[in-house]
């Protein structure tokens, strides 16, 4: 049996697996369809692949190091990886352009030998190709699962067996017509249909040509005899039965092996394809190094947004962050400083590393999870039925009913629908939750009590990040360990819309004017 396990070590990837509850939220928080484009570059089928098997992550370090090594293989032979991707994407065009469909239930043993010995036909050169490159590419590769799938294929696809299955479909197209073998019982009923193989294939070739006088009857049916006809399809067909479910059984089996080859090699393409556009920005790409899940580890060096990248179309600035041990990173710092987008850096980068892929980074390292949730603030939606705090409260139910240990929550701006008490405090008690659980917590919040109840109580496992701002107000987008302040800066944005003259009165760095700024801003505001 011809096996491909190119995305898991001993079996092929579930195509009807479901994807995870989670996958549209996790799909609108962080971008993911951008992602899938970049993969599948206008090819809906590897659209459909990269998001399956991207959303469907792995919780084992061996199958994830496993896919890495294989990924390693097609960006190192890249020719030869699209070389064999390409075989079966010709086998199911000539499938289709010749209409070799297999169907037992509708079909007569005569349709379904046919429609299964064209496929076999179309099949046998790509086995010829397949094995040659497999020949011819033993020893260049170096993953696990293409050593394995190449010795599979040169076992498999010997000569000798190709030999056979050719002769077999020449002789399946009964050029000297059907020998069958039959029984006679009681009341002259025929049973025990049996296939033979024609006598003359067997004898040298000047006993074919010169005449000999056979010891059998013939019957010659006349044109117009269309019952005689239909008993002699009858007869055919009872003989041909078992053959006809043999060679069905082999066709079935190779053009699933093509299927599988063709849905598995599709990740690596994806992969291949995406890698090509973020280096043609200047990005850089990495191979993560997974950790356990029941570990605390996140780690990178450049790490950035790669759907933001796509989206831009050009270069964007990565963070370097150590946060190893910790459960909780809260995340805060002024308005468009690049929060959201270190947030869905972290959600991307996991979920990348989780299927066996490269991450958007210089380095990354982080720990498993067993399962990536996102809780981002959603947009005022009029069809809602309830109000936005509730729509919050309902939606981070749901998330609860799907959580496990050592699962991973990205917050953003959440529980602010209401005001900064109650929502700090309903914030504060789900996250202290969650961390009894052990539930690992992104945060990025512009609730004060809440990051100040948990910067007060100085945990270990706790880091607190921080949006860096230059004092004349840039954005540099990078995000640095730091206390959180209590301004979210909104008084650049006021003086962007109203002019810079309230920002330019003293130096805005200096968090005691904070206060003051916001004061002199509400009265400006009033007038």
């Amino acid at each position: 049996m011809m096996k491909v396990f190119l995305l898991y070590p001993d079996r092929d990837f579930d195509v009807a697996q479901p994807l995870p509850p989670n996958a549209e939220s996790l799909t609108q928080d962080l971008a993911l369809n951008t992602l899938f484009g970049a993969m599948a570059q206008g090819d809906k089928f590897l659209f459909q692949v990269g998001r399956q098997v991207v959303l469907s992550g792995l919780n084992d370090i061996g199958t994830i190091t496993y896919r890495q090594e294989i990924l390693r293989d097609c960006l190192s032979h890249r020719g030869v990886a699209r070389q064999i991707y390409q075989i079966p994407l010709e086998f199911l065009e000539r499938k289709r352009d010749h209409w070799l469909w297999i169907s037992p239930r509708h079909c007569s043993p005569s349709s379904i030998l046919s429609s299964a010995r064209g496929v076999l036909d179309a099949s046998l050169d790509l086995l010829h190709r397949l094995r040659q490159i497999a020949e011819e590419n033993a020893t260049t590769f170096k993953s696990r699962g293409f050593l394995r799938f190449f010795a599979m294929i040169r076992q498999e696809l010997n000569d000798e067996y190709l030999t056979i299955v050719q002769r077999h479909i020449r002789m399946l197209r009964f050029p000297q017509g059907v020998l069958l073998r039959a029984q006679l019982g009681k009341g002259n009923e025929i049973f025990d249909h049996t296939l033979c193989t024609p006598r003359d294939s067997k004898r040298r070739w000047f006993q074919r040509i010169l005449p000999s006088r056979s010891a059998s009857y013939s019957y010659s049916l006349h044109p117009r005899d269309d019952t005689g006809a239909r008993i002699l399809g009858e007869l055919r067909d009872r003989g041909v039965a078992r053959a006809a479910n043999a060679v069905a059984q082999a066709a079935e089996h190779v053009e699933s092996f093509f299927n599988v080859l063709r849905w598995e090699l599709a990740f690596y393409m994806g992969c291949l394809n995406l890698y090509d556009q973020l280096t043609a920005l200047g990005e850089p790409v990495a191979f993560p190094q997974p950790a356990p899940a029941n570990e605390r580890r996140f780690s990178c060096t450049g790490l950035y947004d790669p759907a933001l990248a796509l989206t831009m179309g050009k270069g964007m600035v990565g963070n370097d962050i150590s946060a190893n041990g910790k459960s909780l990173m809260v995340i805060t710092g002024p308005n468009r400083g690049g929060k959201t987008t270190f947030l869905r850096s972290v959600g991307l980068a996991q979920l990348m590393m989780q299927s066996g892929m490269f991450v958007a980074a210089e380095s990354f390292s982080a720990n498993l999870c067993t399962g990536l949730f996102s809780h981002f603030r959603r947009e005022e939606d009029k069809t809602m039925e309830s109000g936005k705090f509730e729509e919050e409260l309902k939606r981070m139910s749901a998330i609860v009913n799907h959580l496990k240990p050592n699962a991973l929550i990205l917050f953003n701006e959440s529980f602010a629908a209401t005001n900064e008490r109650e929502g700090s405090e309903i914030a504060r008690q789900i996250v202290r939750a969650l961390l009894e659980k052990n539930v690992k917590v992104s945060y990025v919040t512009f609730l004060q009590e809440f990051a100040r109840y948990f910067y007060e109580r100085a945990e270990d496992s706790t880091v607190f990040l921080r949006a860096e701002r230059l004092p004349d107000g840039t954005r540099t987008f990078r995000l640095k360990e730091a206390r959180p302040l209590e301004t979210g800066y909104g008084i650049d944005l006021y003086g962007k819309i109203f002019g810079p003259e309230v920002v330019s009165r003293k130096d805005t760095n200096d968090e005691d004017y904070h206060g003051t700024a916001r004061s002199e801003a509400m009265v400006d505001l009033r007038r």
